[in-house]
Formats: structure tokens, sequence, C-alpha cells
């Protein structure tokens, strides 16, 4: 759009400068040759100016995730309780898998897994531990996973309900008056 507005703009001056000076012949010449130069702008595909070329990634140096499950319902709990899960994967891909890093989605889920390359073939862990003191109700933390995998960006899930402690009539709201 860029260039069609810049070209249009240069033929726009082209033309007045043509018509104003009618007594030189070469403004034909001129005048023609950027309406070549406009028709091969308009022609051509203008490639956004955040857009970074982008080459294909060999598959020779990736692993790839096969994970048993991507998500874990871990049903309904009491608040304060601690929930784990493993999540086990196997290495599909032609290069040795790579975990570079594993982010939780907030402070109450915390991750381990496989620290060592993982050989094509074999198979590897992300170990998620959720704690549910004070997030009662419907929960679903997820871990972020950055691998030498196409995509580098793969996300696992747990879902749930957590059931609010002290929520009979034990409770009490402010202090007590005597």
């Amino acid at each position: 759009m860029k260039y069609f507005r810049l070209s249009a703009l240069v033929l726009g001056v082209a033309l007045l400068a043509a018509s104003c000076e009618s007594k030189n012949d070469g403004q034909a010449e001129k005048i023609a040759e950027l309406e070549q130069k406009l028709a091969r702008l308009e022609s051509a595909q203008p490639v956004p100016s955040n857009v970074s070329s982008v080459t294909a990634a060999d598959p020779s140096t990736l692993g790839k995730f096969s994970f048993q499950e991507m998500e874990y319902d871990f049903g309904t709990i009491d608040e304060g309780k601690v929930v784990e899960h493993v999540f086990k994967f196997t290495n599909d891909g032609e290069a040795p898998l790579v975990i570079s890093n594993i982010t939780a989605s907030c402070g109450c889920t915390s991750p381990d897994w496989s620290k060592a390359p993982i050989k094509p073939g074999d198979e590897g862990y992300v170990k998620v531990v959720f704690n549910s003191t004070a997030k009662p109700g419907t929960q679903a933390p997820t871990v972020t996973i950055q691998a030498n995998t196409s995509p580098n960006v793969t996300r696992l899930r747990m879902k749930g309900n957590v059931t609010p402690r002290g929520a009979g009539a034990t409770s009490q709201l402010g202090p007590v008056k005597r």
C-alpha cells in the first residue's frame, strides 16, 4: 500500500511537471518510464515491515513431542490439597529433544522435567505440581514448554475444581464481640 501511494505521488508530480513544461520533448519518455515503474510496483507483492524472513527448519535438527496426554483432569479436590501429575512423552523427532525452559501460568503451579537431551525414540517427562491453597473454584493451570521442536512452544494443562475450605458454619467473619 505504501508503494502504491508513493508511486501515485511520483506519477502525479511527473504529470504536473509535464503539463507545465510542454517545451521539453523528453518529458514523454520520462512519463512512460515512470508509468512502467508504477506498473512493476503495483504487480509486486509488498512485504509488511514487521515480517522477518523465515526459512523452513531442517527436520534433522528438531525433536518432536509425542505426549500420551496433553491435559489432566484432577476432578474435585479440597482446598489446600497438592496435586501432582507426570506427563510422559516420546521423542518422535530425528534429533535429540532439548527442553530449554518451562514456565507455569501462576505461582500455584511448579514444573519439573527431563533435563538431559532425549534421544529419538526415548522417553522423557514433565511433572506438574499444583497447590490448591487459596485457589477455590474452577482451576486450569498450564505449563508452557520451550524446546527444539516445531512449533517451539507446547502447552500442557491440568484442570479441575477446588472446594473451598471453611465453607460451613465454623468460619467467622470479623472480630468476636463480647
